[in-house]
């Protein structure tokens, strides 16, 4: 797993920590590295997530709460609500990220923490918020340009000439 999968691991669990009455983003995560030793790449990561996700926690949530129609935040699964957070925190902050990669990492971690149906929910909410807020791949951003038809090359046919 590379440091920035670790370091989103990490991340969730400190969130889902953090969601404790009386605790703070620098309370959690002294003592989560108290208790977990962990890579300093990813580390750096996660500490940045939680921080970020804990200082912009209402517009974090107000985001997920416009793109999840008829779910509140609160009445969420809790790791359901704390992958979205995480996964629309680096839709909204994190540009270096490419969107499927964030999509990704949260599916990933929905499966491994979650329940059953918890993956296909955070896709579909993470995919909607990345819609509205224009997170558009260069990969996807090419598919979406008009190329030559399909089956030519991009020159004319020939008169008369048959295609495959």
């Amino acid at each position: 797993m590379g440091a920035r999968s670790t370091g989103r691991e990490a991340a969730l669990q400190m969130l889902f920590a953090l969601e404790t009455p009386g605790q703070s983003a620098e309370r959690v995560i002294s003592h989560y590295w108290r208790l977990t030793p962990g890579d300093p790449e990813g580390r750096e990561y996660a500490d940045e997530i939680v921080r970020g996700v804990y200082e912009s926690s209402q517009r974090v949530d107000d985001t997920i709460r416009k793109a999840s129609m008829n779910w509140r935040v609160e009445r969420m699964a809790r790791v359901d609500r704390n992958v979205l957070r995480l996964g629309a925190w680096e839709l909204l902050f994190g540009k270096d990220v490419p969107r499927a990669v964030i999509l990704d990492e949260a599916v990933e971690l929905a499966k491994r923490f979650g329940s059953e149906d918890s993956s296909s929910f955070v896709n579909g909410v993470l995919d909607r918020i990345a819609e509205d807020l224009g997170r558009i791949d260069r990969d996807r951003a090419q598919a979406k340009k008009p190329g030559p038809p399909s089956g030519g090359s991009g020159r004319p046919a020939k008169r008369g000439a048959r295609r495959p």
